[in-house]
This record gives structure tokens, C-alpha cells and sequence, in this order.
């Protein structure tokens, strides 16, 4: 059984209440509290390429915004959460940091073109199907300058869940009785990861788990290219 087109953009553009409940949860929220040591490894990197304005895209409670302003960046954090992103506003003040806040979706990123020299989407785009990750990355690509460099996460085929739930669109699962899978995830494999960023040259990509067993997601550094 698949799900229509309209109903998989639905069901995607609706998986943030899920996380505004998760974000309203103390003990939840400890889980997301420190930044991924992939991302702050990538700090130095940044400031040798002269990077200024990063975008945490799907930014959560703003665990990589906060890490990325503390490191001297201006920094957007963007969500659909409302609950999340009040988090970020609330911490940035209370630890001092400048970080500006945007509710958005990311298949319509509310920013103008090339504004952004590095942008992070840690544990975001896929949820929903191809087409979803597809217009995302369209819109990743419209807002990230031409060199800027590009780091994210896609669930892996290898990851226990591919295949698992019901199939509402190719290589995307929904797993009603599991609150988290309960929207469209979307599962790629190398090629597909390699072809959905054809806009970007890769500069790096791993797929390897992440805090359970089975958890593979591919993770990956790519840099914006010429149009």
C-alpha cells in the first residue's frame, strides 16, 4: 500500500508536532542537549575557508546553533517546531549568544538566495519521500553560496528500519505504533545519496550508526557548486 503524493507532503509537513511533544519533555530534551562532535570537528575547517553565516536547518532545540555562534559564527537556526525554536531563543539569551530565529519549513526556506555560507541539516531531510528530499535540496542549494560547504545526514539503507512499517512512496516507511517513524522516513543507498547531491561536490561521505544498533545513516560534507 502507497500513500499519494498530497498525503506523503501532509504527513511530512506535519511530523514537527511530533517533535514539539519531544521538545516539551525535559528528559527528551537531555538526549539533544550536546552538538554532534562531526559538527564542531568541522569548525576549523570552516573558519580556514572564511565562513560567516551559518544556517542549522531543522535546528531542534538548538544544540548546533548555540555551539556554532559560541565559535564566532552569525548564526539562523530555523525550525518548524514552535517549541523548539523557543528553546533556542531562550537559551541564546541566557548563555549571551547571538543567534537569529526563524519558524520555516524546509521545503520553503523563508531566506534569499546565497545567503548562507555553510548550512547543517543534522537528522532532518529525510523525512518524507524522494520528491520531499528532492525540493529540499533545491532549497539548500538556492540559499547556500556557490563554495559554501554543505553537512547533513540521510538514513541508509542498511539501517534496521528500511523496509520495515508500511511503504507509502519508493524507499520511504511509516511505522505507526513507533511516535518517531510515524511520518514518512526516507532509506537511500551510495548512488542515490551521490545523485541526489549532484548540485554539491562531495568532500566526504560515511555511513555508520549512530547511538543503537542497526541506526546507520550516512553522513556527509559537500560543497556548492556552480550552477
Amino acid at each position: 500500500m502507497t500513500m499519494n503524493q498530497p498525503d506523503v507532503a501532509l504527513a511530512t509537513a506535519t511530523a514537527h508536532v511530533e517533535w514539539d511533544r519531544r521538545w516539551a519533555d525535559g528528559e527528551h530534551r537531555a538526549l539533544w542537549s550536546q552538538p554532534q562532535s562531526e559538527v564542531t570537528d568541522l569548525i576549523p575547517q570552516l573558519k580556514a575557508r572564511g565562513t560567516r553565516h551559518a544556517l542549522d536547518m531543522g535546528c531542534g532545540i538548538g544544540r548546533h546553533a548555540l555551539a556554532l555562534a559560541a565559535a564566532g559564527f552569525r548564526v539562523t537556526a530555523m525550525d518548524a517546531s514552535e517549541t523548539g525554536i523557543a528553546s533556542v531563543r531562550d537559551s541564546a539569551r541566557e548563555s549571551g549568544l547571538a543567534v537569529s530565529v526563524e519558524h520555516g519549513l524546509m521545503t520553503d526556506l523563508p531566506f534569499p538566495g546565497a545567503s548562507f555560507d555553510y548550512l547543517l541539516a543534522w537528522n532532518v531531510i529525510y523525512h518524507g519521500d524522494g520528491s520531499v528530499v528532492a525540493r529540499t535540496l533545491k532549497e539548500i542549494s538556492r540559499v547556500l553560496r556557490v563554495g559554501g560547504l554543505f553537512q547533513g545526514t540521510l538514513l541508509s539503507k542498511r539501517n534496521a528500519n528500511f523496509g520495515v512499517g508500511m511503504q507509502v512512496a519508493p524507499d520511504t516507511f511509516v511505522i505507526d505504533d513507533v511516535s518517531d517513524k510515524a511520518h514518512p522516513h526516507f532509506y537511500c543507498n551510495a548512488g542515490e545519496v551521490v545523485q541526489l547531491l549532484r548540485g554539491f561536490e562531495l568532500v566526504s561521505l560515511e555511513d555508520y550508526e549512530h547511538r543503537s544498533l542497526g541506526s546507520f545513516h550516512w553522513h556527509f560534507v559537500a560543497e556548492r557548486r556552480e550552477d
